[in-house]
């Protein structure tokens, strides 16, 4: 008799997606706005009191978090989240637990589902360091009889598979997973595996992030944030004059699920996830390998896994954060796998998002499936002069009339790892 991880490989799609981000609470607010090129990026005046010169900031809207105490806290009226849940929450909990909660409706999934062992969430924050840094003050001058009970539930970078597995009754595997800007973009790829190998049928795949002075104030000390101070400037991925990245925060979540489990619920699909990789570069804790070594062996990894060649791969939503060094090694990684002609379309969401650390991977698969399903190729914005390096490959600069087939999602993070996973459009038969 065959073991479980000898059957045939499972096939894995889309089901369900929610997003909680700069340019949108909503799937149909994100999609115009990136159609659109609508940007979410902000001057944030709360900076004007720091004394970085870092101003702009992938702000999410209709959310507020000004004190400690989440009885302060305000979110959309469409969502209830009960006090018991709330008290263990940060706030990237909150904006996750939003998304999850369009990601479910999207898939129709109803309670026994979701509740089943069959049925998992794998997770990525960094945790919240407001929090932290608050809790551990008033611990300090109160005393820890005086401090929520569930603050360091609240504040470590596990507190989103924490609060996912409690308020959802998640019975199914569940991690969370620290591997900085390609925390969730693991995530998924491990979700992906799970049902693959027959271990799961449903997974939750959840990216989140806090957006205040805590979570942007340490990149600045890593000189990786833009001082520019119009969003209609910057961020400038594959532009000649682009200086960093622009913080966001918010939450994405993509429901993964088995094919035949999908069609034997009759729910709509939305993409199909065929192949994913992973590699580290071996060089540096900040800096990625120069020839981006590790991104190009990913890339390849995933489309061997894919079973496809490179020529089908016909759009690459790049990591493309607007560092000098970052876009210059994804390239040249780029062009070693597609080689020097035009190969793929290119283009960086970052422009008008921000880039979302932890949340980028599954933020940004949730916008490959959106363009495969919806036919169209997103923009890479505020590209005015494209550094003469990257003009033998195809960066969408402008709008274009392309629907994808096949759509590549890259990320990277400190300490040189690198992922990719390869979505492909949904066409029954």
């Amino acid at each position: 008799m065959p073991t479980q991880n000898s059957q045939p490989q499972r096939r894995v799609v889309v089901t369900g997606l929610g997003f909680i981000t700069s340019i949108g609470n909503t799937r149909e607010q994100v999609l115009t706005s990136l159609r659109e090129l609508r940007t979410g990026i902000e001057y944030y005046p709360e900076l004007e009191r720091t004394r970085v010169l870092v101003r702009l900031v992938g702000t999410v809207k209709e959310f507020s978090f000004p004190e400690l105490h989440s009885d302060e806290w305000t979110y959309p009226a469409a969502y209830t989240i009960p006090r018991e849940h709330l008290r263990s929450m940060s706030p990237n909990a909150v904006y996750g637990f939003c998304a999850m909660k369009q990601a479910i409706a999207e898939a129709q999934l109803p309670p026994e589902l979701i509740s089943h062992p069959r049925t998992g969430a794998m997770c990525a924050s960094g945790g919240s360091s407001w929090l932290s840094y608050d809790y551990m003050a008033m611990m300090l001058e109160k005393g820890p009889q005086r401090c929520n009970p569930m603050a360091m539930v609240a504040s470590i970078s596990g507190t989103l598979n924490m609060n996912f597995v409690s308020c959802f009754a998640i019975k199914g595997h569940s991690l969370g997973f620290s591997s900085a800007c390609a925390s969730s973009a693991h995530a998924l790829g491990e979700a992906f595996d799970r049902i693959r190998l027959n271990r799961q049928d449903i997974v939750f795949v959840a990216g989140a992030e806090d957006c205040d002075l805590f979570t942007i104030l340490p990149f600045v000390g890593t000189r990786a944030l833009t001082t520019g101070t119009d969003p209609s400037i910057s961020p400038c991925a594959f532009d000649v004059k682009r200086d960093g990245f622009v913080v966001t925060g918010g939450a994405s979540v993509l429901v993964l699920e088995e094919l035949e489990h999908a069609r034997r619920r009759g729910v709509p699909i939305q993409a199909e996830m065929i192949g994913w990789g992973e590699a580290s570069d071996g060089y540096s804790v900040m800096a990625p390998e120069p020839e981006g070594d590790g991104l190009k062996r990913a890339m390849e990894a995933a489309i061997g896994e894919a079973g496809i060649s490179p020529a089908e791969v016909d759009y690459i939503n790049a990591h493309g954060t607007s560092t000098p060094v970052g876009d210059a090694a994804e390239i040249r990684a780029i062009k070693r796998v597609f080689g020097n002609g035009r190969g793929p379309f290119i283009s960086s969401t970052k422009s008008i998002t921000g880039h979302g650390l932890s949340l980028a991977g599954a933020m940004e698969a949730g916008f490959c499936c959106l363009a495969l399903q919806e036919r169209f190729t997103p923009v890479s914005a505020n590209v005015t002069e494209l550094d003469p390096e990257f003009a033998s490959v195809a960066i969408v600069t402008d709008p274009i009339d392309y629907a994808p087939r096949v759509a590549m999602t890259n990320s990277s993070g400190f300490g040189g790892t690198n992922v990719t996973a390869i979505l492909r459009r949904w066409e029954e038969g």
